[in-house]
């Protein structure tokens, strides 16, 4: 063989073996890293939904506004090119006293992302933020802001509305959903350090990775039975199971993740799940989950 072709074919090696490399680090690594950590303290967590005077909240409520799909992989790193579903959800927490509070927003689309987009479960959603006596959002993409970013009168549920100050200094994650200058300055950012009573029997924990705004919503219902909302740490519960991210591709060059810090809450939400089992565990997007709360009568169904 002359020179030539044997130097070619080396080079043709090196560029599969590169490009092997790069597919296998982009679409299927995802160990947990040895320094992920993160301290997620229940006993605490509890203590503080005690703090505030009033009666614990009664039911929840669950709407479902639509659904995205992503490619598996882009769910749990390694998992194959098929469609997965992803849910896009709002939370009605009701008190017996007929007052309620808002987790999460969904969005309008306007842009046509969704499949089998309810506007009649939208104009739920939108009518029950007039109506909260508190608004929190997960985290700060469009998705779960959405629906607040366009609320027409938004002047009037502003002082509902629980903002974080990390949830507003970066409107840049919010993926066209901002609130943009002269919302937010109707707003008090909240801020705190780990842990945050906002009413009765709900807790904030502060859980930035996924964004940098990105926190868990904690709910003790008066029976005494606990709900963990977590947003976007994980979209589906198989993250926590197998203690795999989303794929790098997206959490490096599309969501802009802090993985390390993401782990880190996997692995405790994986050892919560085993210390404390009766704490009611709800994953960001998986309709599977959520549909089977909704069976049991931990969640209800519409608002």
């Amino acid at each position: 063989m002359s020179g030539w072709k044997r130097n070619l074919l080396i080079v043709l090696g090196a560029l599969v073996l590169a490009g092997g490399g790069a597919y296998y680090w982009l679409i299927m690594e995802s160990h947990l890293p040895s320094d992920a950590k993160f301290e997620l303290d229940i006993s605490e967590v509890r203590k503080l939904a005690d703090t505030l005077p009033g009666d614990k909240p009664v039911k929840i409520d669950a709407e479902h506004v639509g659904t995205i799909f992503f490619p598996s992989t882009a769910v749990v790193a390694g998992d194959g090119w098929s469609m997965t579903p992803l849910p896009v959800y709002s939370y009605r927490v009701d008190y017996a006293d007929g007052t309620s509070g808002i987790i999460d927003t969904t969005m309008p689309d306007t842009e046509g992302m969704m499949q089998g987009f309810d506007k009649d479960a939208f104009a739920r959603v939108e009518a029950a933020l007039g109506k909260a006596r508190f608004i929190v959002i997960t985290h700060e993409h469009g998705d779960h802001l959405g629906g607040l970013a366009v609320y027409p009168d938004f002047k009037t549920i502003a002082p509902s509305v629980n903002l974080t100050k990390e949830q507003i200094d970066h409107p840049e994650f919010s993926q066209g959903a901002a609130l943009g200058d002269e919302k937010t300055k109707l707003l008090t950012p909240l801020v705190y350090d780990k842990y945050k009573a906002i009413a009765p029997g709900v807790v904030l924990i502060k859980a930035a990775g996924h964004s940098p705004g990105s926190q868990m919503v904690y709910v003790r219902k008066a029976d005494g039975s606990e709900v963990l909302f977590l947003g976007d740490v994980a979209w589906h519960t198989r993250n926590i199971d197998t203690l795999r991210e989303r794929a790098r591709l997206v959490t490096m060059f599309f969501l802009r993740e802090d993985r390390t810090a993401v782990f880190g809450q996997l692995k405790a939400l994986s050892d919560l799940r085993t210390a404390e089992p009766k704490i009611t565990i709800v994953p960001g997007h998986d309709g599977e989950v959520i549909n089977a709360l909704l069976t049991e009568g931990v969640l209800s169904k519409s608002f």
